[in-house]
């Protein structure tokens, strides 16, 4: 089962910076990530949501490749293989990305933009859900990040030890 995190952080950029950081976490097999999405509100206080997974282009991709598969057996039936994975990649990139843009994955938008609306002006917040984690290496690199845990589905001594790394400042050595 996947564990929700949201972390609000009090500049505008911090959470692209910690997103990246976890990216690279994820290639040092330290954390698996599901999903997670970056929100920002602005000075005007308007509310912007940054995808992690574009679903748009993943369901253009699919939707090419298995409607080009299908329109070549189609075109095969008719002696035109060729027109048919064409026609066929074209329907189906079509149809994928439509898909892909009315899907929601991972973590319901409708919370993120309501618990997004909460930020104050000029601040980020990043919401991730967590497969797997090796917490203490992971508690490690986020040291001193000085972000706020926001909502969590962790246990109250994992949501502590969070909170805690979070406020380590790397200036008191």
């Amino acid at each position: 089962m996947a564990e929700l995190i949201v972390v609000g952080f009090e500049k505008i950029d911090t959470a692209d910076q910690v997103l990246q950081k976890l990216r690279s976490l994820k290639q040092e097999y330290l954390i698996d990530l599901e999903d997670a999405v970056v929100v920002t509100r602005n000075q005007e206080g308007k509310v912007d949501l940054k995808q992690s997974i574009n679903l748009v282009s993943l369901g253009a991709s699919s939707g090419l490749a298995s409607g080009g598969l299908f329109g070549a057996f189609i075109g095969l039936l008719f002696f035109n293989p060729l027109a048919g994975l064409v026609i066929g990649g074209a329907v189906g990139a079509g149809a994928g990305a439509l898909s892909g843009a009315l899907s929601d994955y991972g973590i319901n938008d409708d919370f993120i933009k309501s618990l997004g609306k909460t930020l104050p002006a000029n601040s980020s917040a990043l919401f991730v859900l967590v497969r797997k984690a090796q917490p203490e290496k992971v508690l490690a690199e986020l040291s001193g990040l000085e972000g706020t845990v926001l909502k969590t589905s962790l246990s109250p001594d994992q949501e502590k030890r969070l909170q805690q790394a979070l406020a380590n400042s790397l200036t008191a050595e």
